[in-house]
C-alpha cells in the first residue's frame, strides 16, 4: 500500500477542498473486514483520485457529459466505451463523469488490461479507486454485488490505434456481453469524442514486459482537446434473453454487435454535433 487513506484524504483536501471528499463519503462501499473492499477500493482514494483528474476534466478537456441520466442509479450495470488516444485518459474522465453525475454517486469498477495490476506504484493506487484487473472472476463478483462494471471491449488496440483510423472501433471483445446477459445486468454504451485527437500516435514498437508496446505519438504531452461523452439509453438483454443464453456463442455475438453498433452511433453523433476538435 502506498499510504493509508487519511494521507489520501489529507491530499484530497490540498488539492481540492472537501467537496470529493463529502461526495465520496455517500459512496456504497463494502469493507472487507479490512478497511477496503475485495478488490482494495476505498472512498478516499476515490475522492484522491476526482482531485487529481479533476483538473484535466474541469479546465483541460473541458468535458461535456451528454445521457448521463442513463446511468442506472442503483443495481448492476455494464458500461461499454470505445477507447483511443495513446495514454488512456479517456477511462479517466468518463470515471469522473460518471461519478460526479450520478447521485447517489458511484464510482465505476474500471476492467484494466491485466499488465496494469502489476505496474509499480500505480497498480496499487488504481486499485485503491476502484480499478480491477480484468479477469471473469473479478467482473462476475463486481455484478453479483450491483456495480457499474467500465469495460472498453476494443482493449488495448482501441488506446493504440494509428491516427488515421481514428473513430474506426477495433475488433469489438464480446465477454461484456456475455456478462450482461448473465447476470441480467443492462448495457449502457458510451461514446467519447476527442480523445482520438488528443495525442496522434504515428508508430508503436513492440517492447518485452508487461506493457505491449512503446507508442510513439506526433506531441509529448495530450492536446487540450474538449472531451464530449455520450451515453446511450440501456440495452436491456435481459428483456430478451435469459441467463442460460450466455452459453449461447450465437447470442453473445449478435449482443456484441448490437452493443458495438450503438457506440458507433454515438460517435457518429459527436462527431456530427461538436464544432471542433478543441470547441
Amino acid at each position: 500500500m502506498p499510504f493509508p487513506p487519511r494521507i489520501a484524504r489529507a491530499l484530497t483536501k490540498l488539492l481540492s477542498g472537501d467537496k470529493a471528499s463529502e461526495r465520496a463519503e455517500r459512496l456504497h462501499f463494502a469493507d472487507a473486514g479490512h478497511g477496503y473492499d475485495q478488490f482494495g477500493q476505498h472512498p478516499d482514494f476515490v475522492a484522491l483520485g476526482d482531485a487529481i483528474a479533476g483538473p484535466l476534466y474541469d479546465k483541460y478537456f473541458r468535458v461535456i457529459s451528454h445521457g448521463h441520466e442513463n446511468i442506472p442509479q442503483t443495481g448492476a450495470a455494464v458500461l461499454a466505451c470505445n477507447h483511443s488516444g495513446t495514454l488512456p485518459f479517456d477511462g479517466a474522465m468518463v470515471w469522473v463523469d460518471v461519478f460526479r453525475n450520478t447521485d447517489p454517486p458511484r464510482a465505476p469498477r474500471a476492467v484494466a488490461d491485466y499488465f496494469v495490476s502489476s505496474l509499480p506504484l500505480i497498480g496499487t493506487l488504481f486499485a485503491r479507486s476502484g480499478v480491477v484487473s480484468g479477469s471473469r472472476g473479478n467482473a462476475q463478483a463486481l455484478l453479483e454485488a450491483g456495480e457499474l462494471l467500465l469495460i472498453f471491449p476494443e482493449g488495448t488496440p482501441g488506446i493504440g490505434k494509428l491516427y488515421k483510423d481514428r473513430y474506426n472501433l477495433q475488433k469489438w471483445r464480446q465477454g461484456h456481453c456475455e456478462l450482461a446477459i448473465r447476470h441480467q445486468a443492462p448495457v449502457i454504451p458510451i461514446g467519447v469524442v476527442g480523445a482520438e485527437e488528443q495525442m496522434p500516435q504515428i508508430a508503436r514498437i513492440p517492447i518485452p514486459g508487461p506493457v505491449p508496446y512503446l507508442p510513439i505519438p506526433a506531441t509529448l504531452v495530450p492536446l487540450p482537446v474538449r472531451y464530449h461523452i455520450y451515453y446511450g439509453e440501456p440495452i436491456r438483454f435481459d428483456d430478451e434473453y435469459d441467463a442460460e443464453d450466455a452459453d449461447d456463442p450465437e447470442i453473445v455475438a449478435e449482443a456484441a454487435l448490437r452493443v458495438q453498433a450503438a457506440v458507433d452511433a454515438l460517435l457518429k453523433r459527436g462527431l456530427a454535433e461538436r464544432k471542433g476538435v478543441f470547441a
